[in-house]
């Protein structure tokens, strides 16, 4: 028994997940800790950059303005739409569902953009 919870606790500081005691005695089932996902496109000279992004569901993708000039994010499909950002401003959006979601800059409609989430 000593030999279980000593490996249960270095699973745990190993960054593991949680060990919980099994159904026998020794025996513990780990569960993952998920790290949150998390990706960046950058606005700058009129562009969004990478044009296309494909990133797994749960990711949130956050944009900032590096431009001079205001912008904005808007999906094609109104999912999501953010306020006019201007120098250094960011705007995220969790994706939770698969799926490709173009989107454009209200402000500027030639500048296009697509997330693709697996």
């Amino acid at each position: 028994m000593r030999r279980s919870v000593f490996t249960g606790a270095l699973l745990m500081a190993l960054g593991f997940g949680i060990a919980e005691p099994g159904a026998g005695r020794g025996n513990f089932t780990v569960s993952a800790q998920q790290k949150a996902e998390t990706a960046e496109v950058k606005i700058d000279n009129f562009s969004f950059g990478p044009t296309e992004l494909t990133v797994s569901a749960g990711t949130t993708v956050t944009w900032i303005n590096r431009d001079d000039i205001p912008h904005t994010v808007v999906s094609t499909d109104k999912v999501f739409k953010s306020k006019v950002l201007d120098t250094d401003d960011k705007f995220s959006f969790t994706f939770s569902k698969p799926g490709t979601y173009p989107y454009f800059c209200s402000i500027h409609p030639k500048m296009t953009g697509k997330v693709i989430v697996q």
